[in-house]
């Protein structure tokens, strides 16, 4: 049996440990450049918002009903993330995160009978430890946990806690699931089951595995043997990734070099961080920019330029060295860009690459900078040592975050400061 803990609308949840008066009231949080709605709590959707409406659009109904608006604050939701993640580790030993408010954790000897009460109990002291309400689903795989996640989620009546454990339980809980909410179903393979008139998860699993094979190849084999309760995908099954891209809009339009240069630096930065993650290195680096093509009033201008690398590397200091190489050799002056990029990509394994006979880099020098660095950054917090370059973060190419709440947990200056009357 396998167990997900997934956090109930995590970002808005965040928002209300520090801030109790948000108890009750209708919370949104705000995506990127405070574009649109990615995250809101139910009261807000009672009042008629959904996630992925623009602000602009909501701004009536927000006003109205006195929603609680705040900017994502990916230092807080990263911080309490990880503190849910510790508390679920150590309550049950090894768990599998799957995304910034989701893991799977292990179950195994805890008795049937006892189940039910030892999960609601660990929501209970998530809820009191951390302040963020958590949803349990259980299932025969990670496929119908997630699945009982959800009506643990929905259904009021479950507590928190649904636990798919008979074969009556799955059926029932399959005939009532959307398809394409189903794990590993997907937007391109929705094309697939709505053609063929296949609505919900149980008129998929109810398929012979040959027509299934045939028409979803092995990725939906697998997905229907998870429905049918034959455990078959892993999270470190997943594929590492072949090209890591950090990209962003700009909260101003940026002109000069130097802005355009800073941000492609702490972007270059970001996909080392995230290459050096996983134990990887890349052979390729490419940098973009690009205007604002919603503004026809302005000149027009997107260009792009990939370096080969005489060795692949995860060094932050390599790849913003050619990061900026690339970006001299696109840059025009005289346009307003609105956002840049990095791709960095033929990545392979850390062990074993292949040196350069001409290359003249110091790259056992660079390598234990670099252990140095991340070493601090992981006692500091990210960038507490980063290259000059990477800016101070006050620049015109920052995102957009007008509604921002504090730093609670992440920055001293923001700690909350409780006075207790004499």
């Amino acid at each position: 049996m396998f167990a997900l803990c997934d956090c109930d609308s995590f970002f808005a949840s965040c928002e209300r440990v520090f801030r109790p008066d948000l108890y009750g009231k209708p919370v949104v949080v705000l995506s990127n450049n405070d574009g649109c709605i990615v995250a809101l709590t139910k009261e807000a959707k009672a009042v008629g918002l959904k996630r992925g409406i623009p602000l602009f659009q909501a701004r009536d109904i927000i006003e109205k009903n006195n929603v609680y608006v705040f900017s994502s604050n990916y230092e807080l939701y990263g911080d309490i993330s990880a503190r849910v993640m510790q508390l679920l580790a150590d309550e049950h030993g090894d768990i599998d995160v799957y995304s910034i408010d989701e893991a799977y954790f292990n179950i195994d000897g805890i008795k049937p009978e006892g189940l039910r009460s030892r999960l609601e109990q660990l929501r209970k002291k998530i809820y009191k430890g951390i302040g963020v309400p958590v949803s349990i689903g259980v299932g025969q795989t990670r496929t119908l946990a997630k699945v009982a996640s959800h009506f643990a989620k929905k259904v009021p009546g479950y507590h928190g806690v649904c636990i798919i454990d008979t074969e009556e339980k799955r059926e029932k809980a399959l005939q009532l699931f959307p398809v394409g909410n189903v794990w590993g179903i997907g937007r391109r393979l929705s094309k697939i089951t709505d053609y063929y008139g296949i609505t919900t998860a149980y008129s998929f699993a109810d398929k012979p595995e040959a027509w299934i094979r045939n028409h979803f190849k092995m990725p939906g084999v697998r997905t229907w043997k998870e429905l049918r309760g034959i455990p078959c995908k892993e999270i470190d099954d997943l594929p590492e990734k072949q090209s890591i891209c950090t990209s962003r809009s700009f909260g101003k339009m940026v002109t000069d070099f130097e802005q355009l240069s800073e941000s492609i630096a702490n972007f270059t930065s970001s996909c080392a961080r995230k290459l050096r993650k996983q134990g990887s290195v890349a052979g390729n680096i490419t940098v973009f920019v690009l205007t604002n093509r919603h503004r026809e009033d302005l000149e027009q201008y997107a260009n792009s330029r990939t370096i080969p690398l005489p060795v692949p590397t995860a060094s932050t200091l390599e790849l913003i060295q050619y990061a900026l190489i690339a970006l001299n050799s696109i840059y025009e002056p005289g346009y307003q860009y609105k956002k840049s990029g990095v791709i960095v990509s033929d990545i392979s394994k850390s062990e074993g690459v292949q040196q350069n006979l001409f290359d003249n880099v110091d790259h056992t020098k660079y390598q234990r900078l670099t252990k140095a660095i991340d070493k601090v950054n992981s006692m500091y917090g990210t960038d507490a040592v980063k290259v000059a370059l990477q800016g101070n973060g006050h620049r015109d190419w920052n995102l957009k975050r007008e509604h921002k709440s504090p730093c609670y947990t992440t920055n001293i200056k923001d700690v909350l400061i409780v006075k207790a009357d004499k």
